[in-house]
């Protein structure tokens, strides 16, 4: 069996200049900077990390994906077929190295030995019992058993969302490395230091809170690995930037410029997907737009690149979307087609990210009336998704030397590592 064993953490939104900003010493780490790959979003980066390849290989180009056949968005889906391609750990599980994945993205059905994932059953009649799949069965009961408390969902996203959901995560990936079987490689990610950037956005100083109890969790971590004798790397996936710029609305353009139609439903506009030219999947500071014909393709691009705002509107030429929107620094994309509050969908007072065309980070306020989500766009004070100058992400590493152009790069050098010599 293998002696190297290497502990790899996923920190959403540790950007290079929030480092600087507050400052991150952690026992046999130097921190350092390197570009995010486009788009600078969850999904993307997860799927490189494990593949060493871009989005136009391992096809997770944003956080959600759109079946043409379907005609439906799907945000947040948990199979890991939806990454196509070799993974970095395989020749090492050939080897007889195991490998544990804690509250990645796309991880259910992984090929590994150990998964957990938040996978909540949702009641026909409203409500959900909370849940966690994991591979082996026994997993979750055990480190429930060991943190004497279960995974609270709420925590990890929505109105309550909070660094409880990081903390339960570090805590448990702990716990993991103590066991006798516990997987040469694992890998985990802490989502929570991305709820108030976004909220507020970085230069808040309500921020503060979460950044110290990020650093806890990390120092937990590295702790816990050096005393079960992993290596560790830990990096962001993207920074976060302040937007005062507010939200764009590129359903709303395309509506008014009649290449989206809606479906009217008791004075409600769902978006009719069957029959619509063109919609925008959005997803932070990118929109994904597709098209039903070549003509709709090219009046989609020429109303978006006119509007005030959007940075950038390309062609992909590839198998994703027929269009990438880019919006301008300071700004953010909604996925809102409608203008009048009674228009709104009745999802949009709702946590309900698996049938929203787009994510929406106003899930993270509470509305009106109670038990309700915000539908007030102004709020958001946070949002990320572009790379270039200022976007750098944070990264370190206790092994590995050279320093990476890139999270692509860092992916490639964990595979050299993990094809090391045992």
């Amino acid at each position: 069996m293998p002696e190297k064993k290497m502990l790899v953490v996923q920190v959403a939104a540790l950007g290079w200049e929030l480092v600087q900003r507050h400052g991150l010493e952690l026992p046999g780490l130097t921190f350092q900077p390197t570009a995010s790959i486009f788009p600078a979003l969850t999904c993307p980066v997860q799927a490189t990390i494990r593949t060493a390849a871009l989005p136009a290989e391992h096809g997770m180009h944003c956080n959600g994906v759109y079946d043409r056949r379907l005609r439906k968005p799907f945000f947040w889906e948990q199979s890991a077929a939806q990454v196509s391609g070799s993974r970095i750990w395989d020749d090492f599980r050939t080897g007889g190295g195991t490998v544990g994945m804690l509250f990645w993205q796309q991880s259910l059905g992984e090929r590994v030995d150990w998964v957990l994932s938040p996978a909540p059953i949702h009641r026909h009649h409203g409500g959900m019992i909370q849940d966690c799949a994991g591979r082996p069965d026994t997993l979750y009961p055990r480190l429930r058993k060991a943190l004497k408390r279960p995974f609270n969902l709420m925590r990890y996203w929505g109105p309550l969302a909070s660094p409880d959901s990081s903390q339960w995560i570090a805590e448990a990936t702990a716990s993991l490395m103590a066991c006798p079987a516990a997987p040469h490689l694992l890998m985990t990610y802490l989502p929570a230091l991305d709820y108030d950037l976004q909220r507020y956005g970085p230069s808040d100083p309500r921020c503060g809170k979460a950044w110290r109890q990020t650093v806890k969790q990390l120092t937990l971590l590295a702790n816990a690995a050096a005393r079960h004798g992993y290596e560790l790397t830990m990096y962001g996936d993207y920074a976060i930037a302040d937007c005062p710029g507010g939200a764009l609305y590129p359903n709303r353009i395309l509506r008014e410029a009649g290449l989206l139609t809606v479906r009217p439903v008791k004075r409600m506009a769902y978006l009719d997907a069957f029959h619509t030219p063109a919609f925008a999947m959005v997803d932070h500071e990118i929109a994904h737009v597709y098209a039903t014909s070549d003509a709709h393709r090219a009046a989609a691009a020429d109303v978006l690149r006119t509007a005030p705002g959007i940075s950038d509107v390309y062609e992909t030429g590839g198998n994703g979307p027929d269009l990438v929107a880019v919006a301008g620094e300071g700004h953010w994309f909604s996925y809102r087609w409608w203008d009048s509050p009674r228009e709104a969908p009745d999802y949009a007072a709702h946590v309900d990210i698996h049938n929203k065309p787009g994510f929406d980070p106003c899930e993270l306020f509470f509305g009106w009336p109670p038990g309700s989500v915000s539908q007030n766009d102004r709020r958001i004070g946070g949002t990320h998704g572009r790379t270039g100058p200022g976007r750098e992400v944070a990264w370190a590493s206790t092994c590995l030397e050279a320093s990476p152009g890139s999270l692509l790069d860092l992916s490639r050098s964990l595979g050299t590592w993990l094809g090391a010599p045992l």
